[in-house]
């Protein structure tokens, strides 16, 4: 049973009792869920995930106001919920609260994940808080929330990056991945520089993927799960192939070759289906050029003026 299930049913088992036999006059001020950081809430986990921070728990949220009035009381219920669950073990836990699980403030949750105490509100605030960050703050699934303020804040992160955004993040990555992978990767194996070029296809199989998820409308997760989370994305799933070639190929001058050649048949793909979704009006396969035509495309005046690379976090 995956971690986000076996949570679920424990919620539903001992949790959702709890509030509703203890807390019978504030259960419908209290959302309930699994959030935040951890594989189960990607989806992602398996038998090596349990070797840390894996439990039958879940979060419950409330405003600050109600965190004052029956905050402390709550964690001591949460606390007192049963040790063991299909197996599984609950930690440790303090009646101050949790890490991952227990009971939370929402502003005071968000802000652990994202910086600030709600979904980004500003242009700054959309493209320089880390797509990981968001990936988190968004994942999981909130199973309650009569009173609708978390949700109020998910519902924003849920709809992805405003399109003006997407498509500046889009043209940087488009720019880094004509230095890296189209300019310099060649560059440096023509100096016999073996290692910078490396580190080349590095940062251009990194800007790939993020433009993976990009263009799924999507958030890249923390990169261990980059890959994994990738290869159930509609669009241009099939790239994670070529892009692993990439990193895990040498750099002889045979293999440098064809990696040279992989670099624009990937860059062939990309550049398709940015005019697919109406991106770009480029007919090349040159990702400078695409920069600039997704730029081109941005509404706001003060966006499309920003340095080219403010998209690039």
């Amino acid at each position: 049973m995956k971690g986000l299930e076996l949570c679920k049913n424990y919620y539903l088992t001992y949790g959702k009792p709890m509030l509703e036999n203890e807390f019978p006059e504030v259960k419908d001020r209290i959302a309930a869920g699994l959030v935040g950081e951890g594989s189960e809430c990607l989806g992602f986990d398996d038998e090596i995930s349990r070797d840390h921070d894996f439990e039958p728990g879940f979060c419950l949220w409330l405003t600050e106001e109600d965190e004052r009035k029956f905050g402390f009381r709550l964690s001591r219920a949460y606390a007192r919920l049963p040790k063991e669950f299909m197996g599984a073990k609950r930690q440790n836990f303090s009646p101050l609260g949790g890490d991952r699980h227990g009971v939370f403030v929402i502003g005071a949750f968000y802000s652990k994940l994202l910086g600030a105490p709600h979904a980004p509100d500003t242009v700054s605030g959309w493209l320089h808080t880390p797509e990981h960050c968001l990936a988190t703050a968004s994942s999981g699934e909130v199973w309650d929330d009569p009173l609708g303020t978390f949700s109020e804040i998910r519902s924003v992160l849920l709809r992805g990056y405003p399109e003006d955004i997407r498509r500046k993040k889009l043209a940087a990555r488009a720019a880094a991945m004509a230095q890296s992978g189209q300019y310099n990767f060649s560059r440096c194996i023509s100096r016999g520089e073996n290692g910078a070029a490396q580190l080349a296809v590095f940062d251009f199989v990194k800007n790939a993927v993020h433009t993976v998820y990009l263009l799924n409308g999507k958030y890249a997760p923390y990169y261990k799960w980059i890959f994994k989370g990738m290869r159930d994305l509609p669009v241009l799933s099939s790239l994670e192939d070529p892009l692993t070639f990439l990193i895990e190929t040498g750099n002889s001058p045979a293999e440098a070759s064809g990696k040279a050649e992989m670099i624009e048949d990937i860059a062939a793909m990309i550049c398709d289906e940015y005019r697919r979704q109406g991106l770009s009006a480029a007919t090349c396969i040159n990702f400078s050029t695409h920069a600039n035509s997704i730029t081109d495309g941005i509404r706001d005046v003060t966006i499309r003026n920003l340095h080219l690379m403010d998209g690039a976090n």
